[in-house]
């Protein structure tokens, strides 16, 4: 029952890796490249997920979807343009700085949910999401 809060929790760790791993490796070399690199062992390691799951057969049933294929699409092209912002960004800024104001996603995807699938917030997860907002920008600050 609370395992989006524990799958939640994991994404967070392994976010926050992203960023001392991609630190680290983008010494030196060109941010750009270096993502497409990443991309491709991403690509790698969950194409042997499905194949693991044996979910490999899905792939054209999805493809068959052409409203959910789009949106798929749609979804990899965000993902792949924050990907380069955040490791340009990375290359010559703070971890401290570049991942915090990476949540900023946090507060922008909670007002677009809020205006497209008329999700509601309790004055607590309101309170929360203001948080993050004047966090982002405290962090901005230096």
């Amino acid at each position: 029952m609370m395992s989006w809060l524990i799958f939640a929790i994991l994404s967070a760790v392994s976010a926050a890796l992203v960023s001392i791993f991609g630190k680290i490796g983008l010494q030196n070399i060109d941010a750009n490249t270096a993502t497409a690199i990443r991309s491709i062992i991403m690509a790698l390691f969950l194409i042997g997920v499905v194949s693991v799951q044996g979910n490999l057969g899905k792939i054209p049933e999805i493809i068959g979807q052409r409203k959910a294929l789009l949106f798929i699409v749609l979804s990899g092209l965000a993902g792949a343009t924050s990907w380069l912002f955040y490791f340009l960004a990375l290359k010559t800024g703070k971890v401290s700085q570049v991942g915090p104001i990476d949540k900023l996603s946090v507060v922008i995807a909670t007002i677009l949910a809020i205006i497209f699938f008329g999700e509601k917030l309790s004055l607590v997860n309101g309170i929360g999401v203001a948080l993050i907002a004047i966090g982002v920008i405290l962090t901005a600050l230096q």
